[in-house]
């Protein structure tokens, strides 16, 4: 690739996070992957099991030792709790991640919050439905230290919500709150008590056999024309295509916004991360590594329509957001 000359008005560091890993992996698998992110150019990692208590080939102390490992390979380690908790068995993990006193911890529920609120700076994950300034602004008073902007916002609104310029105080001595946001992966979009991949099998949520292991990047659903349409993950629904933000550094820059979440799938991962860190902290032009990412990603393809406030299946491999439809 060539490289391109660094701007000065949108120049610096971007930081690259890792999300938890959304789907059911065996714990070789998921061994061998974090051996990879320890190695990689991500500074922020986030663990735990977000979607469904079944899932249990990491126990609570399985993840602790996991964190300290990623720790002392030099990473900020944030421990992510569950989003749909349902029984008093998910609170007791909730309570034992919220009292921790080693890791901060993402909060992707209610009762999360309500447990971190006043025990030091947390991270308000992108489950919270944060939609507004004003909605921020009540959350800040819990001491916050970072939000993740639910997946449906465009830049310009997760811009306007947080501005770089008058950032909303939270964490510990006030200090502002960072925005980051989600840059890259199959998009979480729903949650429900009831397991679509057990229903899928003919199986009952509580006799599930465990089959989304399986599946270690989804379950592929296509409309009726055989297109991609969604994808099942357990409890989760999630999009076919792959939300990438690789075409849109000057209008992240612009925006302040310079925390990019990258969610894990199960091959190529390392190579993704490789790509995002070329383009967003080595100005390398972006359209050969989205069509490098396109290659990479899972079935479904690419799309990027939300950044623009536009529906969210859609794909450009422009830039979409700013100051009009930029070639990078």
């Amino acid at each position: 690739m060539t490289r391109l000359p660094q701007d000065a008005a949108t120049g610096g560091e971007f930081t690259l996070a890792v999300g938890p890993v959304t789907y059911y992996w065996t714990r070789a698998s998921l061994t061998e992957f974090y051996a990879e992110v320890a190695d990689s150019a991500a500074q922020t990692v986030y663990l735990g099991e977000t979607v469904c208590a079944r899932r249990r080939e990491m126990k609570a102390e399985d993840w602790f030792d996991l964190a300290r490992d990623l720790r002392a390979a030099g990473k900020d380690v944030v421990l992510s709790a569950q989003v749909l908790v349902e029984s008093e068995s998910d609170l007791r993990v909730l309570r034992r991640l919220a009292e921790n006193g080693e890791f901060q911890v993402e909060a992707n529920d209610a009762a999360a919050v309500r447990l971190l609120a006043g025990r030091g700076p947390f991270v308000l994950g992108p489950h919270i439905n944060i939609y507004s300034r004003d909605a921020l602004r009540e959350y800040a008073q819990l001491g916050p230290s970072r939000w993740v902007a639910p997946l449906e916002l465009s830049i310009e609104a997760v811009a306007a919500i947080n501005p770089s310029n008058d950032p909303l105080p939270g964490g510990t001595g006030g200090a502002p709150i960072e925005t980051e946001i989600f840059a890259f992966g199959r998009m979480p979009l729903a949650f429900s008590a009831r397991c679509f991949t057990a229903r899928h099998y003919h199986l009952q949520k509580d006799d599930c056999a465990f089959r989304c292991i399986e599946h270690p990047d989804g379950l592929l659903l296509s409309s009726r024309e055989g297109e991609p349409f969604l994808s099942m993950n357990g409890i989760q629904t999630q999009s076919a295509g792959t939300h990438c933000l690789i075409g849109e550094r000057e209008a992240l820059a612009r925006a302040g916004i310079r925390r990019l979440r990258l969610s894990p799938q199960a091959r190529n991962f390392a190579a993704i991360v490789r790509c995002f860190d070329e383009v967003f902290n080595r100005s390398e032009p972006a359209a050969g590594a989205a069509a490098m990412l396109a290659e990479l990603c899972l079935p479904g393809g690419l799309v990027n329509g939300y950044a623009a406030g536009r529906p969210g299946k859609d794909w450009s491999p422009v830039a979409l957001a700013g100051n009009g439809r930029v070639a990078p």
